[in-house]
C-alpha cells in the first residue's frame, strides 16, 4: 500500500496525536514494554453479505446504471420532451429504464433515488423486484448534497450523516444493497487541508454506517475538472485525497472487501492549455490507483463519459490486482 498515510504507520505515534507519545505518559520517566496492538476490521453481522454484494456489483463485463437524479433534475429531463414534473411521469420514466429487456446482461447494479426505491411499475411490481429478476443489485443515493464548508477557501462539504443509520436500515428493508455518497474536492480552491480531511472523514463515517446496516458503500471523492492546472497536479491531489480516504476508512474499521470505489479520472484541468491524450489519462489514472488502492478492494467503478471512456478502454487488458469496470452514467449528480 503506497499511500502517504499508510507509509507513516510505523513512525512514532507522537507524529500523529498532539506530538505526544503513547508509550510514555507526559511528565513521567516510566517506560513500558512495547506491545502489538490489534485493530479490528468489522462490519457487524453483514460481513459475508457485504463481500458477496460487492463481488456481484463488480462482476466482469458489467457496470452500474445511475438513475439517482433528484426530482428537480428529473423534471428538467421531462421538460425537454414537454412533460410536467409529476410523480406519475417520473415513475413512467424510471419504469422505462428499469424494465428494459436484457438489462441484466450489461448492468450489475442500479443506483436509485429515494422516491424510486419505493416505487412500483404501473402493474404493481416493485422496481427492486424488477431489478432482482435480472440479477441487478438495487442501490440508493444517501447523501443530502453539498453545502459551503465554513473556514475553507470557498469549498464544500457533503451533508447527510445525521439520521443516516436509521435511513440505511430502512433502505435495506426495502431491498437496497449498496449505497452512493458523493463529495467533491476542488483543485483551484487549494484544496485546503480542511476540505480534504472533511471529505475523507465524511466518506469514512458514511462507509462505516452503511456497512453496519448491510449496504456496500461506493466511496466517491470526486476531484472536479475545473482549473488550468497540469495533469501532474491532478495526480498529486488525487494521491493525497485517496491517502486520506483510506486512512480514515481504516480508522473507522471499514471492511475493505465490502466497499466499491468511484475515482475521478486523472486529467489536466478543463482550462489547461494542453489537452492530454487518452493514453496519458489512462497512464496517470492507473498510476494513482496502483499507488493508493489496497488489493482487498473488489471493484473500481470509473465514469465513462467522453473523452475518458476511450482512455480507460486502452488499459482494460493490463494485468492488475484491481478490477476495472465501466460506470454507466445517466446523470452527473
Amino acid at each position: 500500500m503506497a499511500s502517504v498515510s499508510f507509509a507513516k504507520l510505523n513512525a512514532p505515534s507522537s507524529q500523529w496525536i498532539g506530538q505526544q507519545s503513547f508509550s510514555q505518559r507526559q511528565g513521567s520517566s516510566a517506560r513500558f514494554p512495547a506491545r502489538r496492538v490489534s485493530v479490528p476490521i468489522r462490519a457487524g453481522s453483514y460481513s459475508e453479505e457485504l463481500v458477496q454484494t460487492a463481488k456481484t456489483v463488480a462482476s466482469p463485463g458489467h457496470g452500474i446504471l445511475a438513475i439517482d437524479e433528484s426530482n428537480a433534475t428529473c423534471g428538467k429531463r421531462l421538460a425537454s420532451i414537454g412533460l410536467d414534473n409529476t410523480e406519475p411521469n417520473r415513475q413512467a420514466y424510471r419504469q422505462l429504464l428499469l424494465t428494459t429487456p436484457g438489462l441484466g446482461e450489461y448492468i450489475s447494479g442500479a443506483i436509485l433515488f429515494e422516491e424510486t426505491l419505493y416505487q412500483s411499475t404501473t402493474d404493481g411490481k416493485k422496481f427492486v423486484d424488477c431489478l432482482r429478476e435480472q440479477k441487478i443489485m438495487p442501490g440508493i443515493k444517501v447523501d443530502k448534497g453539498l453545502v459551503p464548508l465554513p473556514g475553507s477557501n470557498n469549498e464544500s462539504w457533503c451533508q447527510g450523516l445525521d439520521g443516516l443509520a436509521s435511513r440505511s436500515a430502512e433502505y435495506y428493508k426495502q431491498g437496497a444493497r449498496f449505497a452512493k455518497w458523493r463529495t467533491v474536492v476542488s483543485i483551484p480552491c487549494g484544496p485546503s487541508a480542511l476540505a480534504v480531511k472533511e471529505a475523507a472523514w465524511g466518506l469514512a463515517r458514511y462507509a462505516a454506517i452503511s456497512q453496519d446496516n448491510g449496504l456496500v458503500p461506493i466511496v466517491e471523492p470526486e476531484i472536479l475538472l475545473d482549473g488550468d492546472h497540469p495533469i501532474e497536479r491532478s495526480l498529486e491531489v488525487a494521491e493525497k485525497v485517496w491517502s486520506e480516504v483510506f486512512f480514515y476508512l481504516a480508522q473507522n474499521n471499514v471492511l475493505f472487501e465490502g466497499v466499491l470505489l468511484k475515482p475521478s479520472m486523472v486529467t489536466p484541468g478543463a482550462e489547461h492549455k494542453e489537452k492530454a491524450s487518452p493514453e496519458t489519462i489512462a497512464k496517470y489514472t492507473l498510476t494513482m490507483l496502483r499507488r493508493r488502492v489496497p488489493p482487498a478492494v473488489p471493484g473500481i467503478m470509473v465514469p465513462t463519459p467522453e473523452p475518458f471512456f476511450n482512455a480507460f478502454v486502452l488499459y482494460f487488458t493490463i494485468p492488475s490486482v484491481l478490477t476495472i469496470l465501466s460506470f454507466l452514467c445517466t446523470t452527473n449528480s
